[in-house]
């Protein structure tokens, strides 16, 4: 098939809009109920009373407490039901740009915890370091963007959301459940754009020209050859597509338990970053933290973790930090 003709350009649109549909569906499952609890809470007056617990660690980030409950929607489930969470709280508060960028850091740092932790576990990373270096390393870089931002009154405007407007808190039932409908098909616009922009990306060769831009610095990360391509795949497709992959390769004996952990580190710290960053940026969030800050933090974390290993007694590593990976 000629890349030229239109019967190219009609299986590529189609093919766009079946991948557009396949990951929208399971998505919509999982938000239209969190949509609904989070309406009837805030009817019940309810809202106030779940986000006191997270009050004073929200203080200590810049952040309404109200926002915790994003945050927590995001490590439970995913971006996508953070974000309808988020679109559903933020009419709320007069959020600027940068107490969004904080927020939405922390969100591409530690979500989907369930599925991507048990991924790494599954390679090879112990289960709690882990867990703990996502949500430490979330709660890290979030206090210190805060206090970049706050320090030199930066990024200090108003926040303005891609659809803002659509998820008025005091709107009469049928007309919230309207304005919802309509976030959820901003949503699939956005999926189909990401997904479109993704297969521009790979059409351009942008993909492997970011595989060679990162393959220096992962080596001198002491991730070795065999495991950086597959931790590029990682940072730039998300945890699911590198992940797997390394969890085949190391049950292979292909890549070493130490590069499985710090590729699977690394990965989590910071993936996905076209589709993740792409969506925080429909949001409000500022490229500084969400991109930039967090790859750099991502690569700093990495570096120190990969040279104090070796000071380190092999047994509190295999036993805390790695183990070999577990076969089939």
């Amino acid at each position: 098939m000629s890349p030229g003709g239109a019967s190219f350009y009609l299986e590529a649109i189609g093919s766009v809009i079946r991948d557009s549909v396949r990951i929208s569906l399971p998505l919509f499952k999982i938000m239209i109920p969190v949509l609904i609890l989070v309406r009837i809470v805030r009817e019940l007056g309810w809202i106030e009373y779940l986000a006191l617990p997270l009050e004073p660690l929200m203080r200590l980030l810049g952040l309404p407490a109200e926002m915790g409950l994003v945050w927590a929607t995001a490590m439970a489930n995913n971006l996508y039901g953070a974000a309808v969470v988020f679109l559903s709280l933020a009419p709320d508060h007069a959020l600027s740009v940068a107490q969004v960028t904080v927020l939405a850091t922390m969100m591409l740092i530690a979500h989907a915890l369930p599925v991507e932790v048990r991924i790494a576990q599954k390679a090879g990373s112990r289960f709690w370091f882990h867990l703990l270096v996502r949500v430490a390393g979330a709660l890290a870089l979030g206090f210190i963007l805060h206090k970049v931002y706050l320090y030199t009154g930066w990024l200090q405007q108003e926040n303005i959301v891609f659809w803002q407007g659509e998820a008025k808190a005091q709107a009469g039932n049928l007309a919230w459940a309207v304005n919802q409908l309509r976030n959820l098909a901003f949503i699939f616009l956005i999926i189909l754009a990401l997904v479109s922009l993704m297969r521009v990306l790979n059409r351009l060769r942008i993909t492997a020209l970011l595989v060679r831009l990162l393959e220096y610095p992962l080596r001198t990360l002491g991730i070795g050859r065999e495991a950086s391509f597959l931790t590029i795949v990682g940072m730039t497709m998300g945890v699911t597509y590198g992940g797997g992959l390394i969890i085949h390769e190391a049950a292979s004996g292909n890549v070493g338990p130490r590069d499985v952990f710090s590729a699977m580190t690394l990965m989590g710290l910071t993936h996905s970053l076209f589709e993740d960053t792409l969506l925080m940026v429909m949001l409000g969030a500022h490229l500084s933290g969400i991109l930039f800050a967090r790859l750099i933090f991502s690569l700093l974390v990495v570096a120190i973790l990969v040279r104090c290993l070796p000071l380190l007694p092999d047994r509190f590593v295999h036993r805390f930090l790695y183990r070999m990976p577990v076969k089939g």
